[in-house]
């Protein structure tokens, strides 16, 4: 299976996904579409075109990225939960998906997109 192509950052402080946006460029990605809240995640994945995605799992004003994973595995759509916590901050539906640790490195991104694929 190949490493998927187009990637979602879902993630709310605009530097950090600038620097995702500026990893996903170096390693070959293409960006699938950048969301920083639920309503707005939601409608790209509704829209397709999205091979995999990284979810920041605590959005601006309390809000967690767990609906945007459940849409995404409703439709097959890979994904990581970018983290500065443990697996202890997912929800039980969401244990054990694959993890990136904050703060994130080019290398960590790379290796969490290829195990997706």
């Amino acid at each position: 299976m190949n490493s998927p192509q187009r990637i979602l950052i879902v993630e709310d402080e605009p530097l950090i996904a600038m620097m995702l946006e500026d990893f996903l460029q170096i390693l070959g990605k293409d960006l699938a579409g950048n969301a920083d809240n639920i309503a707005d995640a939601l409608a790209l994945v509704a829209g397709g075109g999205v091979d995999a995605a990284i979810l920041d799992v605590n959005l601006r004003g309390g809000e967690k990225s767990f609906v945007v994973a459940d849409a995404l595995a409703a439709q097959g759509v890979p994904f990581v939960f970018a983290t500065g916590g443990s697996q202890d901050g997912l929800s039980e539906d969401h244990r054990g998906r694959p993890t990136l640790a904050k703060p994130f490195t080019m290398d960590g991104v790379a290796r969490a997109l290829a195990a997706l694929g």
